[in-house]
């Protein structure tokens, strides 16, 4: 049996995360990823930010699916009208 990794399970996301708008996620997700890349974070530092850029994208991820359900469902309410300059 192989692990497919985290996209497989459902990510716990903390409640602070919660709390967080999608731009102040967003944000937060934006350092740690710059963080990691720079490299001068020590490995458990960096096992700790990573868990939690984990839950941040899981979050971001769940904010969009949730708008994009909102537009289609806005989109589909006016599929049945007819546009004014058709008579």
């Amino acid at each position: 049996m192989t692990d497919h990794g985290p996209d497989n399970e459902k990510t716990e996301i903390a409640e602070d995360i919660r709390a967080l708008s999608f731009e102040a996620a967003l944000a937060e997700l934006e350092t740690i990823v710059e963080r990691l890349e720079r490299g001068d974070v020590a490995l458990e530092a960096s096992i700790e930010i990573y868990q939690r850029g984990s839950q941040l994208r899981a979050y971001c991820d769940e904010k969009l699916r949730d708008a994009q359900m909102r537009i289609e469902k806005i989109s589909d309410g006016g599929a049945g009208t007819q546009p004014l300059d058709e008579a």
